[in-house]
């Protein structure tokens, strides 16, 4: 049997938010995406597309386009304070 190190539980956190934020920009991007076609059925006068959109609007995209927010503003403050470390 090998020998087989489970990663620290630091590093396994990291790799499940990481996996996290991956599936949250493909969120992001398909609601973006079905943002564009809703809107272009609701001008041929096709209402369905656009009222689901508007029913997952606050449960799913708003989370989610908030999550995205958060880790680049947390991202871009983590950056800039391993920098200011290392000088």
């Amino acid at each position: 049997m090998a020998d087989v190190q489970t990663p620290p539980l630091l590093q396994r956190l990291k790799a499940s938010l990481d996996l996290l934020l991956v599936v949250d920009v493909f969120v992001v991007i398909a609601g973006a995406l079905w943002f564009a076609v809703a809107v272009i059925c609701h001008s041929q006068t096709i209402e369905a597309p656009l009222e689901l959109f508007q029913r997952l609007w606050e449960p799913l995209f708003t989370p989610a386009i908030g999550l995205l927010m958060a880790a680049a503003l947390i991202s871009g403050a983590l950056g800039w304070w391993r920098r200011r470390g290392q000088r």
